[in-house]
């Protein structure tokens, strides 16, 4: 019998085996932990909880507790609006993509799940989100993949990108081609966590070249999460420089500004 404790305020979560042995914590909720809880957590216990997951990555009953979207979206940059019409900010300053697609609201604990594989190295979890991300983008009508990249520094020391890892899972379901390394950040930028829209404009401005003739090409611009949307925004910016038809951007989350 597994024993676990599935609250968001605890200080960790202690998993016991089907012999009632300590067999690691949960991910919940410390992401330094993440990389340990992987490797000791049993094949086919969620990531989240520990409990039995079949072939799944997360169990029945936390896939039930992710955060879902609104109802209603901008549908160019998935922010939540009253009735599913264009938000103001994309109205007043609209961005260089043409659309936004997301499988889940960037919330606990889901982000728990993102970190994991990010920082954890839970290379599995490319496919799961790729499935959930297919799911939402009913609309296939793009020419080619290009995944948001990481900088040369920072892909260095992760050892790879989580966008692309998302972007290869993708293509070989909707069987179109994957631009690793035609989108290239070339500066370094600080983290955006604590800066105004204003300011994470300001910090990606200029951040991306891409090596590529996409003339007449409609793209599909794959990350993780989006939150004011300001990194993918001057991704498109350079892609359309470049000749893109058009940029949609499909995303794992979205975070919300309330």
């Amino acid at each position: 019998m597994r024993k676990y404790y599935k609250n968001q305020m605890r200080s960790a979560s202690v998993i016991m085996d089907y012999r009632g042995q300590f067999i690691g914590m949960s991910i919940l909720p410390y992401p330094s932990l993440i990389k340990a809880v992987g490797a000791r957590l049993l094949p086919g216990s969620c990531l989240l909880c520990g409990a039995d997951s079949e072939s799944g990555v997360i169990c029945a009953a936390c896939q039930a507790d992710l955060p879902m979207l609104p109802p209603r979206l901008c549908p160019v940059c998935a922010e939540q609006t009253t009735h599913g019409e264009r938000c103001g900010a994309c109205l007043k300053d609209a961005p260089h993509f043409d659309r936004t697609i997301a499988a889940f609201r960037y919330d606990f604990p889901l982000d728990r799940v993102i970190h994991a594989l990010k920082y954890g190295h839970q290379l599995a979890l490319a496919p799961w989100f790729g499935q959930h991300m297919l799911a939402r983008f009913t609309d296939p009508d793009v020419d080619r993949i290009v995944p948001l990249p990481l900088h040369r520094d920072r892909l260095r020391e992760r050892g790879f990108n989580q966008a692309g890892e998302i972007a290869r899972t993708l293509g070989a379901a909707l069987g179109l081609p994957v631009d690793l390394d035609v989108l290239l950040r070339t500066r370094a930028t600080p983290p955006q966590a604590d800066l105004t829209d204003k300011e994470r404009r300001r910090n990606v401005r200029g951040a991306f070249e891409c090596r590529s003739d996409f003339s007449g090409q409609r793209l599909l611009l794959v990350d993780d999460v989006m939150t004011t949307g300001a990194t993918a925004n001057e991704c498109a910016r350079t892609l359309k420089i470049h000749g893109a038809r058009s940029v949609a951007v499909l995303v794992a989350a979205r975070a919300f500004k309330h």
